[in-house]
């Protein structure tokens, strides 16, 4: 159960780097604080995260066969990401590596059982 906590954790960090990176460019705030946009944006990713089903095995919600995010919302998120994303290897680089790897992993893990069940 910690490990659970452990890695939403992580996710919910790497996602306030993210926004912070895209509130401060393209809203113009300076500091902690985010946008009424953005903090919105973040409550609703966070409550996302704390609901989802899969878990420990949770994957990145991109590659997600459920997509639990409503359609603007999900739209929203994929702006802060594709503008964040790069930039966060010079900002945050532990968290985009941790983030990189994660990707992968669940990209690999979710090849394998697709061939395993085709046979």
């Amino acid at each position: 159960m910690a490990l659970k906590r452990d890695k939403l954790k992580r996710e919910q960090k790497t996602l306030l780097a993210m926004l912070k990176i895209y509130c401060r460019n393209h809203h113009g705030i300076t500091g902690k604080q985010l946008c009424p946009d953005c903090r919105q944006l973040r409550e609703y990713a966070d409550q996302r995260l704390q609901k989802c089903p899969f878990g420990e095995e949770k994957g990145p919600c991109s590659q997600c066969e459920i997509h639990c995010y409503k359609p603007e919302m999900r739209e929203r998120i994929r702006d802060v990401m594709r503008y964040s994303g790069p930039r966060m290897l010079s900002r945050h680089p532990v968290l985009a590596l941790s983030h990189l790897i994660k990707e992968r992993k669940h990209k690999s893990k979710s090849s394998r059982k697709a061939s395993a069940s085709s046979k």
